[in-house]
């Protein structure tokens, strides 16, 4: 199995456009140790040929220039995305579909909570359906069950409900419900390798232990370093638990639930432009180093 992390930031990017918190403009005047980000999305493949996009960022197209393997140029129009896999309806998940319009139509798979608020609030089946036919929705089921994209059949993909927040536009807006954000446990079946992708995690409950249990490697939130992250650098009001973000210091934090899987890989992704671990040189980047967890970085590559 082959993974491209395509962009490892949280929404807005890195540096964010209009941020001039300690990290953005330490990137900008030179000052800090670090490496601009675009914004979350990774790609799988079980070929290296035909890929399945995961999400789709506001940056897909710097990210597709970024990554040749996704512009195979085997004819005069052309892709390697046989498929995307939607994991929630954040804008900064689902805008980059208006980014590749011209390629439609295209099979997208998400849940129904998915699937109702991309032709409600943020309408963009709706309005995609103008370029030749636009998004097939493909259901994504909660019951366990696993499912397959054609163009890639040995990777088996099953989605975890996660307990996160779902966009501003939805309904269900600080009122959780299962399909508002999933994970994907993505297997190998010739090889039988797991990783879990997981960039939106809020909570942690029994039955996701046993899942991140079982995978090779753990792709998983890397959002804020403390719950207060916005409010202590002046950049926002919210909570990182309030936006459905699992903080990486503090009691029960992501490096202590890291730490029940030593056996697996682990890799923080979806990282604000605010958190700490962006300097490389920071106190808190050696602490999630020494815990023995790596932070991704756009151009990543990952073999299972």
């Amino acid at each position: 199995m082959y993974i491209q992390v395509l962009g490892s930031a949280a929404g807005g990017g890195f540096p964010q456009w209009n941020c001039n918190c300690h990290n953005c403009h330490g990137l900008r005047k030179g000052t800090l140790n670090a490496v601009p980000r675009t914004q979350s999305s990774i790609a799988i493949s079980d070929d290296g040929v035909n890929w399945i996009l995961c999400n789709a960022s506001p940056d897909i197209r710097s990210q597709l220039e970024a990554f040749p393997a996704l512009q195979s140029a085997r004819q005069a129009r052309d892709t390697a995305i046989a498929g995307i896999i939607l994991l929630d309806s954040q804008i900064d998940h689902v805008t980059g579909l208006l980014t590749l319009r011209e390629g439609c139509p295209h099979d997208v798979w998400c849940t129904d909570m998915v699937h109702q608020d991309l032709t409600s609030g943020f309408p963009i089946f709706n309005m995609l359906a103008h370029w030749n036919g636009g998004l097939n929705h493909k259901l994504i089921s909660l019951d366990g069950s696993a499912f397959t994209v054609p163009a890639c059949p040995a990777l088996s993909i099953t989605a975890v409900a996660l307990r996160s927040n779902a966009p501003p536009y939805s309904p269900r807006r600080d009122d959780p419900h299962p399909g508002n954000n999933i994970g994907l446990l993505i297997e190998d079946t010739r090889s039988g390798k797991k990783v879990f992708y997981a960039p939106g995690l809020g909570e942690m409950d029994d039955n996701l232990r046993r899942i991140m249990a079982s995978a090779d490697c753990l792709l998983v939130d890397g959002t804020v370093w403390r719950d207060d992250e916005m409010q202590v650098y002046g950049v926002g009001s919210k909570l990182g638990s309030e936006m459905g973000h699992l903080a990486q210091s503090g009691p029960g934090c992501m490096l202590e639930v890291l730490a029940d899987y030593p056996n697996a890989r682990r890799i923080l992704i979806h990282i604000n432009n605010t958190n700490p671990i962006l300097n490389e040189d920071s106190d808190e980047r050696a602490q999630v180093h020494a815990a023995g967890v790596e932070v991704s970085y756009d151009g990543m590559s990952i073999q299972l």
